[in-house]
């Protein structure tokens, strides 16, 4: 377990976060996006779809983009390419978000840096329903 992985974050995400803002969620079932928003919705989350055609997707109103989000978001979970997920996780700060999720196989330390740093917890390289199942 690395320290971008820290115990304590992901049970806040889990179990204090309601609002989850998923960036990258489409309305294709196939994608692990919808199938991980659907689990989240599962255990109680709301979901808000963040994708650039801002489609909605399992109920949820979609927005363009987390400054487009008319209301608090807890958790901003990432389900962008490392090289293009660090830019989610500056926005996930400047719109007061109270953590940041980079799902499975994504990481940009100098993000985790950055975000760490403006007091935002933030995991990398794991993923909900991987957590979940460890408690």
């Amino acid at each position: 377990m690395t320290s971008w992985q820290d115990p304590e974050a992901v049970r806040f995400m889990l179990d204090d976060c309601d609002t989850w803002a998923v960036v990258g969620l489409s309305g294709d079932p196939s994608r692990t996006a919808y199938q991980i928003a659907q689990l989240l919705q599962d255990r109680g989350k709301r979901i808000v779809p963040v994708h650039p055609s801002a489609e909605t997707v399992l109920g949820e109103q979609g927005y363009a983009s987390l400054a487009d989000v008319p209301f608090p978001i807890d958790v901003v979970d990432v389900f962008r390419r490392s090289e293009a997920a660090g830019e989610f996780a500056d926005q996930a700060v400047a719109v007061g978000a109270k953590a940041v999720w980079f799902q499975l196989g994504v990481v940009d330390e100098a993000a985790f840096e950055r975000t760490t740093a403006a007091g935002v917890p933030m995991v990398m390289d794991t993923c909900p329903a991987i957590e979940w199942r460890r408690y």
